[in-house]
């Protein structure tokens, strides 16, 4: 192993459209209203939130992902608890 393969061993890169599987549990911030459903963006990826309660833009929430397509990085999601408020 070269020095720089040691140095960069477990480095990976982000993406700005992330993808999410059936199941799994997230905190994101509630950016947007889409008719009466909350949206969360993360990065270029949107899930619509289901079940949630009313004024949660700007909050954070933990959120179940319920169903993905990871084509058009849209999905659905199921609202679990508040977690935080955004310091804004």
């Amino acid at each position: 192993m070269s020095l720089l393969e040691k140095y960069t061993k477990g480095w990976s890169f982000r993406t700005n459209k992330p993808s999410f599987g059936e199941g799994d549990e997230i905190s994101v911030f509630i950016t947007e209203i889409d008719g009466e459903t909350p949206i969360a963006r993360i990065g270029d990826s949107k899930l619509r939130v289901h079940n949630a309660p009313g004024n949660l833009v700007d909050k954070r929430v933990l959120l179940r992902v319920t169903e993905f397509d990871e084509s058009e990085h849209v999905g659905e999601a199921e609202y679990v608890e508040t977690v935080g408020e955004s310091a804004f």
